[in-house]
């Protein structure tokens, strides 16, 4: 009999240690997506210093796109497009919409803290999921959506409401989207048998096509070529969205939406620590109260995700 290192003679549940297993590999990746995804938010502060939002946009997906559709090559996967409309929709919610309201957020309020409103997306994520997928919010989910709030609020302290507000609506905008996305996503995957890199690459092709289009029409300014220009735009484009697209959409085809979303909670922390450390933009006495309200939430929802058995990995696909 399987005992474990608990009291002696009582039998482990192999179900349960499936179902541990099952949600390392998620929480590496969301852990992994967080230092990434909080770096770019400084690689896009620099990069925008050379270049238009909305060249950068088209810059940074097509980058994105090239490196995805390689990377099929190498590893031989199939290169047939994976369903047309659901991966179209992704596309424009996810890539699209989302990029465009976060690039110009982010050059119209040029402060951090504007770009950190996108992170309300966990709420919103809660919201949607509770109707639209029977994701519930029970026990010490409810402490991390306490906390979450909590620390969120003081980040953005102090918060002027008439101060840079198209830049603050167009965050929160881009959080609602990215929101409906990821609930899009977990609906995407419950009904066809996609492979994650194809439709990741995919979704980014069609969500790209109208951000190339754009830019032809917006005609910015050409972009300043520096090497730190380039750096900036392949950390971005590389790490920073093609990486950090594919591992958000494994994390979140492992684990409920909501926990899913409550844990990208870490990137605004890892964003404002960066910004201090490159930027010099010194965090204040309630931003670190905030970050510790986000920490405070981040170990409750990864309480939550180890207690809570993982979905099954693959999906059936409806005729």
């Amino acid at each position: 009999m399987d005992t474990g290192p608990g009291r002696l003679g009582t039998p482990v549940n192999p179900e349960r240690r499936r179902d541990r297993a099952g949600t390392a590999a998620p929480i590496a990746a969301l852990v992994v997506l967080a230092l990434v995804w909080g770096y770019n938010w400084v690689a896009i502060k620099v990069a925008t210093e050379y270049v238009g939002p909305i060249d950068l946009s088209a810059l940074r997906n097509g980058t994105a796109v090239v490196a995805l559709f390689a990377a099929l090559v190498v590893l031989r996967k199939p290169l047939r497009p994976t369903p047309l409309l659901p991966s179209v929709v992704l596309g424009l919610l996810q890539t699209t919409v989302f990029t465009l309201l976060q690039m110009t957020a982010v050059a119209l309020g040029g402060a951090g803290r504007t770009a950190v409103l996108a992170y309300t997306m966990p709420f919103w994520v809660l919201l949607f999921a509770w109707p639209l997928l029977g994701e519930r919010i029970r026990g010490l989910q409810w402490v991390a959506v306490g906390l979450a709030a909590i620390g969120l609020a003081f980040v953005l302290m102090p918060f002027d409401v008439h101060a840079g507000l198209a830049a603050k609506v167009l965050a929160i905008a881009g959080a609602v989207v990215w929101a409906a996305s990821a609930v899009y996503l977990k609906w995407l995957r419950a009904r066809y048998t996609v492979d994650l890199l194809a439709l990741t690459a995919w979704q980014m092709l069609w969500g790209t096509i109208p951000l190339v289009a754009l830019a032809a029409l917006a005609a910015e300014p050409a972009p300043r070529v520096t090497l730190t220009f380039l750096a900036a735009l392949g950390f971005i484009a590389l790490p920073g969205t093609a990486l950090a697209w594919l591992l958000w959409m494994f994390a979140l085809s492992r684990l409920s939406a909501g926990i899913a979303g409550l844990a990208s909670l870490a990137t605004p922390v890892v964003g404002v620590l960066a910004a201090w450390m490159q930027l010099h933009e010194v965090p204040s006495a309630t931003e670190w109260v905030g970050i510790a309200c986000i920490l405070g939430a981040l170990g409750a929802t990864g309480i939550v995700s180890v207690r809570a058995p993982a979905p099954a990995g693959g999906a059936t696909r409806v005729a």
